[in-house]
């Protein structure tokens, strides 16, 4: 056997540190090359590296003015452990700051945007999104209904930026407001950020409104939802009228309505979660 072959088979390998085991016979320059040699070795072992993959739980709830119970609210927040939550219904009136900055303090969030400026809807999260930018819309008044608006901001969530839209829609002439809540969302967002509406439409998967809004990318519990979906009223729960609309590009996971004893007694709506996969 050649002097150096036979010198590089003194080399051995000690499991238990991680380590090349090097005799002293074996020359500087000679452990440099076979230092090379293991890295071009371990580099052609190396397995693919796996695709990062930014999962967004977000929740839509109307919280009924917090008329009812309150405390119960934000535990049913805090509960569903949403990284955005978007809140239909709001305190609108006497110290609607502070108790809007209230309940997403309770709910273990903070308060992004919303309130009174855009029709009662609040946008919430956690510390681990960061905000880029907001903006509140209000929306064209019908008579007879309250006044409804959009309450809108561009979020990052592990580097993926992404706009979500809250709003809370009359019962009619929800086709007109739609149009202004879709080119109030052009004029905000980015180009090409993908971007999610959410909220309570007052109207059933089958009504043109709602279609109008899937039609831009798709119903989160249609996709993946299980059950019947029901939202409203938890006394007699009969419509599906809350809902989660991703915009294209975004990968519905998962969505459910939550149904538990603080959910009965905190509103009149059940909310809804989804969990959604960001492109990017």
């Amino acid at each position: 056997m050649p002097l150096q072959a036979a010198r590089w088979r003194q080399l051995s390998w000690c499991a238990e540190c991680s380590v090349m085991v090097i005799p002293d016979s074996i020359g500087r320059s000679e452990l440099i090359l076979r230092r090379r040699a293991t890295r071009r070795i371990v580099s052609r072992n190396r397995p693919a590296r796996m695709r990062h993959v930014t999962v967004l739980r977000l929740l839509t709830y109307n919280v009924r003015s917090l008329r009812d119970d309150d405390a119960a609210v934000a535990r049913v927040i805090r509960a569903a452990n949403p990284h955005v939550a978007c809140i239909q219904e709001a305190p609108r009136f006497f110290r609607w700051r502070s108790k809007c900055a209230g309940l997403a303090r309770r709910s273990g969030m903070v308060l992004v945007t919303g309130g009174r400026d855009a029709g009662a809807n609040l946008v919430l999260s956690t510390l681990g999104v960061d905000v880029v930018s907001t903006r509140d819309v209000l929306l064209s008044r019908n008579r007879g209904y309250h006044q409804r608006g959009v309450a809108m901001a561009v979020l990052r969530l592990d580097g993926v930026e992404f706009a979500v839209v809250g709003t809370h829609l009359d019962g009619a002439s929800q086709v007109h407001q739609i149009g202004e809540l879709h080119r109030a969302l052009d004029t905000f967002a980015p180009p090409g950020r993908p971007a999610i509406v959410a909220g309570d439409i007052n109207a059933s998967p089958t009504m043109p409104g709602w279609q109008e809004l899937a039609a831009r990318g798709s119903d989160a519990f249609a996709v993946a939802g299980t059950g019947d979906g029901f939202t409203s009223n938890v006394t007699a729960l009969t419509r599906r009228i809350d809902g989660i609309f991703p915009g294209a590009g975004i990968t519905v996971l998962s969505a459910q309505t939550i149904d538990t004893p603080d959910v009965r007694i905190a509103s009149d709506h059940l909310p809804v979660l989804a969990e959604l996969e960001l492109p990017g």
